[in-house]
């Protein structure tokens, strides 16, 4: 029976995620931050007729995923999931501002995978698939620590994926644009100080994007196809929406198509 964890289940893309591995018959390992907020999964569980296998692990504490993992026996599929954003441009942002995103988006998921790594290795086989974001292919305006952090996890699965490979694990990204989900509830947002015209106009067109998100549960089933695909590859998109806008940066060689179109966001409507 294939074993797969899966990170930052409480809601949204997680537990969507949860439940569609589930689904498949894949024995799941759902974590989330707080056990007081399963609920919605549980439910979502029961009302999908699967059986989830629930854990608290807030991802930061490398002690506590390493428990995890040890105690769950070998590991088939990681899903690093969990994550959180924030709102706020450099002059804005403190170390901790900055650490803080580095710690949740990034060093986490660095650990986890280099837990889970060995067994794989050893075994002959495995798939990690991490969610990351269009925000780790495109830089945006006032979300300068947490593109930083994606674009970063981005380069290390892309580093890692073909050293791993010959031993049969397979690294791949999950890129989605908005997602409807309350991912945003736990968005920090730094004070706008000099900058609050430019960072209204950036809210203002953040909001519109989310008005016409895609629902959690769409861009859940390619990251369950990711994990799942006898066809892997490195990089997935959710949506036509993310494709055209991760399309921005991967085919901009001098960065003036990306800046073009993220300049005219912090400019204030008419």
């Amino acid at each position: 029976m294939t074993l797969a964890i899966v990170t930052g289940t409480s809601s949204g893309i997680g537990l969507h995620t949860a439940i569609g591995l589930a689904r498949q018959g894949v024995t799941v390992i759902a974590t989330v931050r707080n056990a007081s907020r399963a609920d919605a999964l549980r439910a979502a569980a029961a009302e999908a007729g699967v059986d989830l296998d629930i854990r608290s692990l807030d991802v930061t504490d490398a002690a506590a995923a390493a428990a995890l993992i040890a105690d769950a026996g070998p590991v088939d599929i990681l899903v690093n999931n969990a994550g959180r954003g924030a709102v706020g441009t450099l002059e804005q942002l403190s170390d901790a501002d900055l650490q803080e995103q580095l710690e949740t988006n990034y060093l986490s998921v660095a650990r986890l995978t280099r837990l889970v790594l060995p067994g794989m290795r050893e075994r002959g086989s495995g798939r990690i698939v991490t969610v990351t974001s269009v925000g780790g292919a495109v830089g945006q305006p006032f979300a300068d620590a947490y593109c930083a952090a994606k674009f970063a996890v981005e380069g290390l699965m892309q580093s890692l994926a073909p050293v791993v490979a010959p031993f049969g694990v397979s690294v791949a990204i999950v890129e989605p644009a908005a997602v409807a989900s309350s991912f945003t509830d736990s968005v920090h947002r730094a004070p706008a100080g000099p900058y609050a015209v430019q960072q209204q106009a950036y809210l203002d067109r953040a909001a519109t994007s989310f008005a016409s998100a895609q629902s959690a549960q769409d861009a859940a089933k390619t990251v369950v196809e990711a994990a799942t695909t006898a066809n892997p590859r490195f990089r997935w998109q959710t949506s036509e929406a993310a494709v055209r806008f991760a399309g921005l940066s991967l085919g901009d060689l001098d960065g003036s198509r990306v800046l073009g179109v993220t300049s005219e966001w912090v400019e204030p409507g008419e």
